[in-house]
């Protein structure tokens, strides 16, 4: 690529350019000192109220309500790192061809695909996501596309065989008709042209379809659908071969030097891989997943530029890897770029986001902000990395055992040869990373559960930088969770993740500001600190409460100088919030639904994921691990998902503090309306209170729903429902000690 780059030069092409938001990025520098003085303000307060308190209650709750404050402080200002240097980029890709005149002028380029369980992520999602990338606007004898699957699931692999055959026929459609939908489901499910054929190529489609899911029905790949060299292939799978025990399958389904499409060009690499796992050996999750990918692929292809996606995020733009380009040809950036992160952006999202599904501020507006520093996070699909971006700093290359796995290395046999293959079945062992450095200075890196996060993160520690790339067309689609469980559960991985990385010799405040700079240790700070969240919030949402039920009072009263303080602060973050959110193309039902989410994750995931590592740390194991998020769906699920109803339907724990929340807040707002009604002055002492609790209530409208007005299998357990109540009970009780 440096020759391409030094061409570039020569000709003064301007490949992209970048922008400033100066009237935003004024106006946050200026509001956030304003905002601080408030803070300490605050701060000032609960000092004088712990140094005033008269009795163990009333330390208890200005203690509690300190630690709270100083928590949404500490969050608020690690924020500020988003907001102190934004940038906003532009990709020329129209002139690159002045650059790139012939199909070998362009970089060669491996695409990651990673699956897991063909029941929660359907092989016929992963099919789709595989045929949209080979279809790309993009030389197909320069694209590989390698899927993982780590449920090593022959249903999956029946699937690709049918997908190479169809290949044969959708890129060439897609070349020849200028298709910008190259998702097969994603083009016949739209508004497009029809005509005969196109018809053909549906049918076709839909054949394919309904043989993949015929068989996943059947959980079995039957023997009359195979042919004599397919079986032999199929026969690997034994009745001791299981998900978590079961020998290293690679099967390379097409090459691009050997396999033609009906126009006669050559169709992309496509190979199947399903690393070897054992009980025995620990295999790192999606991690080990993808550092298996490295490998295997720096065997066949060993491509300059690495494209990762997770099974269900397709492309939705042909020319995705030219704006990548626009970046890594760039001779006027630094030697250092080491990514290019694309936004997660999501198809069916209900028409207001009811579980904030987008998470704008994750995948849009804090993005732009870090890209003004060394760049965006990694979060895990939608990446383009060159490929020594893994093997050490980019000033000092860490050799890997095999030089046949080293980024310089130039593979000159065929993909399918004997010694290619022994190769790469070699380094797709279980055992294959003890006693290297795979993991740790080599690949994606081990240590969280949030691959993502700890590999972006230590990348820019080594001293690479990344950029953000945000096309108005959006480069890729994912699915979102719809049903509040899964949302949950996915959000407690995270959690679980975050605190790994909290709590080791990667911090972001001891070691990230170190290695990173301020700015972007903070940024790294704010997402490893999401668990705390649960701290001011699990606070907010009772304590104010059961106050107020027992007539105690714990803010100041309305006409008090402090009142005016809560209320400025409460406006700001909130203000401030509102206005990026909408600035990026957000609603306002769509930002309110993604502040109730973020309390219903606050009292819920965040709680149960810190449970869950703190009990991990003592030695018990309350099913931890990675659960893989379920990508199937339910059509009655997903037409209440489309209703906008929260989707409750079974007993979990998790369930159980935002439902007793709820009550909480109800029968206090009740009980103080009442106070309120019978004492004339009550108003002033209780204001803040019932403002707070009356805002619980509004927040807590789809639990009430789905606890007394729904009947259908998404409301509220009876039995759930009973739990909660009864546990609210106790509380409400215990309310008499705050006196």
């Amino acid at each position: 690529m440096e020759d391409i780059k030094s061409h570039a030069a020569a000709g003064g092409l301007q490949l992209n350019s970048q922008h400033i938001p100066s009237l935003a990025t004024t106006f946050n520098r200026l509001f956030a000192p304003i905002y601080a003085g408030g803070l300490l303000a605050l701060f000032y307060y609960h000092v004088t109220s712990l140094l005033n308190s008269t009795s163990l209650g009333s330390f208890f709750i200005s203690v509690s309500l300190f630690i709270s404050d100083v928590v949404l402080a500490f969050m608020w200002a690690t924020a500020q790192s988003f907001r102190m240097n934004p940038v906003r980029r532009r990709e020329f890709p129209a002139n690159l061809k002045e650059l790139l005149k012939k199909d070998s002028d362009f970089p060669a380029m491996d695409v990651f695909i990673c699956t897991a369980d063909p029941y929660k992520e359907p092989p016929m999602n992963v099919v789709n996501t595989a045929l949209s990338v080979m279809a790309y606007d993009y030389p197909t004898s320069k694209i590989s596309v390698y899927v993982s699957d780590d449920g090593g699931s022959a249903m999956t692999l029946f699937a690709f065989m049918e997908a190479a055959r169809f290949a044969a026929t959708w890129l060439p459609f897609c070349r020849k008709n200028d298709v910008v939908d190259r998702n097969p489901d994603a083009f016949f499910t739209s508004n497009h042209g029809s005509n005969s054929e196109t018809e053909e190529i549906k049918m076709m489609y839909e054949k394919m379809r309904m043989k993949v899911e015929n068989i996943c029905e059947k959980g079995m790949v039957e023997d009359e659908l195979l042919n004599g060299e397919e079986r032999m292939t199929f026969d690997q799978w034994t009745i001791s071969f299981t998900p978590q025990n079961h020998p290293t399958v690679i099967k390379v389904l097409l090459e691009s030097t050997k396999n033609k499409d009906i126009s006669g060009e050559a169709l992309p690499n496509l190979i199947y891989v399903s690393r070897e796992k054992s009980v025995n050996s620990h295999h790192n999750f999606k991690t080990g997943a993808l550092n298996t990918l490295l490998r295997v692929s720096a065997t066949m292809t060993n491509a300059p530029i690495i494209l990762t996606l997770d099974c269900d995020t397709y492309s939705n733009d042909p020319q995705t890897p030219t704006r990548a380009l626009c970046y890594f040809l760039d001779p006027k950036l630094e030697k250092n770029l080491g990514y290019i992160q694309f936004p997660q952006r999501f198809r069916g999202v209900s028409k207001h986001d009811i579980y904030s599904g987008e998470l704008k501020h994750l995948f849009v507006i804090n993005p732009v902000g870090m890209d003004g520093s060394l760049g965006p996070n990694y979060v895990g699909a939608g990446c383009f990395f060159v490929r020594r971006a893994f093997f050490g700093g980019p000033y000092s290359l860490e050799a890997p055992e095999l030089f046949e796995l080293g980024p310089n290395y130039v593979v000159e046999m065929s993909i399918q040869s004997q010694e290619v293959l022994n190769l790469a079945y070699l380094v797709a062992s279980c055992d294959y990373e003890n006693n290297t450095k795979w993991g740790f200075k080599l690949g994606f890196k081990y240590g969280s559960l949030v691959e993502d996060y700890f590999t972006g993160y230590r990348l820019l520690s080594e001293g690479w930088r990344s950029l953000f790339c945000n096309p108005k067309r959006a480069a890729f689609y994912g699915d979102v969770p719809i049903t509040l469980l899964s949302v949950l559960n996915q959000t407690k991985r995270w959690c679980i993740g975050l605190l790994e990385v909290s709590f080791s010799k990667y911090n972001p405040i001891t070691y990230g500001v170190k290695s990173i700079g301020l700015l972007m240790g903070l940024s790294y700070a704010h997402y490893a600190s999401w668990p705390f969240w649960s701290i001011p919030v699990i606070v907010y949402s009772f304590l104010p409460q059961l106050a107020l039920i027992s007539g105690t009072q714990i803010f100041p009263k309305v006409w008090d100088a402090w009142f005016v303080v809560y209320i400025l602060l409460f406006l700001g973050a909130y203000g401030q919030d509102l206005v990026e959110f909408i600035y990026v193309g957000g609603t306002f039902k769509k930002w309110w639904n993604d502040q109730r989410m973020w309390m219903i994750r606050s009292v819920s995931s965040f709680l149960f994921g810190c449970i869950e590592l703190t009990l991990k740390s003592l030695g018990i194991n309350p099913n931890f691990g990675f659960n893989v998020t379920s990508k199937a769906m339910d059509e009655e699920q997903n037409k209440r998902y489309k209703q906008e109803l929260f989707e409750f339907g079974v007993f979990s724990p998790m369930f159980v503090p935002i439902t007793t929340a709820a009550i909480v807040n109800l029968a206090s707002f009740a009980g103080g309306l009442i106070k309120i009604w019978k004492s004339d002055g009550a108003w002033e002492h209780l204001f803040l209170q019932m403002l707070v609790t009356g805002f619980g209530v509004v927040n807590c409208w789809p639990v009430y729903e789905a606890m007394t007005l729904r009947n259908d299998e998404g409301k509220l357990p009876p039995e759930l429902t009973f739990f909660s109540v009864s546990l609210a009970l106790l509380l409400c009780s215990f309310a008499t000690f705050f006196r």
